[in-house]
């Protein structure tokens, strides 16, 4: 009996503490407590100031479960803007990131549909909303953002971002 008590004990503590939290119908995450020149180094890059950018990219998501545009081209140590515009009726986000690391975090997220995560390469839009990620591609390389609740990933809500060395 202690034991069960003790289990069902830490398993409340876990769920009321923030990186449990599910995700709600607003965007998430302070990104304006971003510190860029301490911002981890990624495979696909890192997070920049949006402010700094030198190109801006507009993201519509819909609820057809596709994003448009799908496919971007940029230049190796570009700092890009993206603004994440919702355009349905039901919760998106927008995750930056490699093939590999975008299909194991989808996975992770049906076990787990209520896990709450607030990474500077994310972007969770509640309908009608808009989010901006500030990102610099500091690899050339092929990389995806994806929408990874449940069930959208797997109906296709993915897009490509190609990366071409730097001249």
């Amino acid at each position: 009996m202690y034991l069960r008590s003790s289990i069902l004990g830490l398993t409340l503590a876990f769920l009321a503490s923030p990186a449990a939290l599910a995700h709600g119908g607003a965007q998430h995450g302070n990104k304006a407590a971003i510190d860029y020149a301490q911002a981890e180094e990624k495979a696909f890059g890192r997070a920049a100031d949006p402010a700094g950018a030198s190109r801006t990219v507009t993201i519509d998501m819909r609820d057809s479960m596709r994003f448009s545009p799908a496919s971007l081209t940029i230049r190796q140590g570009e700092i890009v803007k993206f603004v994440i515009r919702n355009r349905g009726r039901l919760l998106h986000e927008l995750v930056l990131g490699t093939a590999e690391e975008l299909k194991a975090h989808g996975e992770m997220m049906k076990r787990f549909p209520g896990m709450e995560h607030d990474e500077p390469h994310m972007a969770h839009v509640a309908p009608g909303k808009t989010g901006v990620i500030g990102w610099q591609f500091t690899q050339a390389g092929e990389f995806q953002f994806a929408c990874l609740l449940p069930g959208h990933y797997e109906a296709g809500m993915v897009g490509s971002i190609r990366v071409l060395p730097a001249q």
